[in-house]
């Protein structure tokens, strides 16, 4: 079984500061991960089809303002379009009780920045067999 993970990096609402994303989604790609990047301003409808079409494992939600507040919006049009198995994760400026918010409503985890890069590549190996397991059973 192929566990090299796919991963969408993207930025959703106005933020438009992408270095972070950048570099996070080179360091996946020289991890060995395929990783699929988008420029900033993404819509959820739009990330949504993406994710289908492109069968990702996971996706990477880089928020340097407060665009991480509309996340819970794409895990929700994830489960509505049946993609209970594509894991978000957040990574940026995230005050703590937004953190939590986050969680509750099903983001798998959220980076800080100052955190090691591998340490975001090692959580989507280890995440990655159980994603494909839950695909495997719908």
């Amino acid at each position: 079984m192929d566990i090299r993970p796919k991963v969408l990096v993207t930025k959703i609402g106005l933020d438009g500061h992408d270095r972070g994303s950048r570099i996070v989604a080179a360091h996946l790609r020289d991890a060995g991960m395929e990783v699929i990047y988008t420029p900033p301003w993404q819509e959820i409808p739009a990330l949504v089809k993406l994710a289908t079409e492109e069968d990702v494992d996971v996706i990477g939600i880089s928020s340097l303002a407060t665009d991480h507040l509309i996340v819970p919006k794409l895990v929700d049009a994830l489960r509505a379009a049946g993609l209970t198995d594509v894991a978000v994760i957040v990574g940026g400026i995230v005050p703590d009780d937004d953190e939590d918010m986050l969680l509750a409503a099903g983001v798998a985890k959220v980076f800080h920045p100052g955190g090691a890069l591998e340490d975001i590549a090692q959580y989507i190996r280890d995440l990655t067999p159980a994603l494909r397991a839950q695909r495997a059973a719908l």
